[in-house]
């Protein structure tokens, strides 16, 4: 597999012989519907560098397929310059170690334009890249970690169903108020929006399903140390999850927790892993928590 120009070349392996390139297109690479009919209509598949017919052309081992993917993207999104922490990029996929304080892209807020989305904007013209990745799931506003961005339409398609089955694992840590006794436990109360408030989440069984799994790492007196795992991800899930089970996090003060951080909660996005959508290579990308007033690197290392 390699990129020449607009056009991503892969060479056709064993496995996939005899598939069609619809199959490819649908199994391999979970093309949307939508991708399908926009790449089938302009011409931006080949197979040895002619158009197939997607239905009934099959693909041998050692065919070429030319997928169009590097386009130019039209820079409609503001740029915000902010240093970046990069935790892996290549022609797909960016992961960036978002700081606590940002949001992760605009929501109609005054600082709209202070976003991470609007920082990898900005990383991307400067280098002169002609993309603008789009983010594949959010981080709240005061949480600071690890998060993908897809880099061209497929690599967004493919990574976003990657994501609804769970495919991409994201790993979190916490710091709680009091002591979990027990060293393990799963958490599964639906959420929904909290209509008092404007943007509060609550437990409430009308709620789509909700589950969180967390694991002990360390006991302090008043408070424990936690790594979490996401079966979901609803807005404020962990927040309220653990609010709900009576240990919010420490700076949450939305939801229970207590003491003044600068507006900061006790929640990182440490790791993110996942398999590659183009090469199947395994990712894992890990994110410092430096400016945390929460966790040190010895509480990393427990993960």
């Amino acid at each position: 597999m390699k990129r020449g120009g607009e056009w991503l070349y892969i060479t056709i392996p064993e496995k996939w012989e005899g598939l069609t390139v619809e199959k490819v297109m649908k199994q391999k690479w979970q093309f949307p519907r939508k991708l399908r009919h926009d790449f089938r209509s302009n011409g931006k598949v080949l197979l040895n560098d002619e158009h197939p017919h997607w239905k009934t052309t099959k693909v041998h081992a050692g065919d070429v397929l030319r997928l169009k993917l590097f386009q130019k993207s039209d820079f409609q999104l503001p740029t915000f310059n902010m240093e970046l922490d990069v935790l892996f990029e290549d022609d797909h996929l960016l992961v960036v170690n978002k700081p606590a304080g940002i949001f992760t892209h605009p929501n109609g807020a005054e600082d709209d334009q202070h976003t991470l989305w609007n920082a990898v904007a900005h990383y991307c013209r400067e280098r002169h890249l002609p993309v603008l990745p789009k983010y594949i799931h959010r981080l709240d506003r005061h949480t600071s970690g690890a998060v993908l961005f897809g880099k061209h339409e497929l690599a967004i398609a493919t990574l976003g169903e990657m994501m609804k089955k769970r495919q991409i694992t994201r790993t979190y840590i916490a710091k709680v108020h009091g002591r979990i006794e027990h060293e393990q436990g799963r958490i599964e109360y639906p959420i929904i929006k909290d209509p008092t408030h404007p943007i509060k989440r609550k437990i409430d069984g009308e709620g789509p399903s909700s589950v969180t799994n967390y694991y002990v790492l360390n006991r302090e007196a008043d408070h424990t140390l936690l790594r979490l795992h996401l079966e979901t991800g609803r807005t404020h899930q962990i927040r309220v999850h653990l609010h709900a089970i009576g240990h919010p996090l420490l700076g949450d003060s939305l939801y229970g927790g207590s003491g003044d951080h600068l507006g900061r909660q006790a929640l990182h996005a440490a790791s993110l892993s996942f398999p590659h959508p183009f090469t199947e290579e395994r990712i894992t990308c890990s994110a410092s928590s430096e400016t945390s007033p929460f966790f040190d690197e010895n509480d990393l290392e427990r993960l």
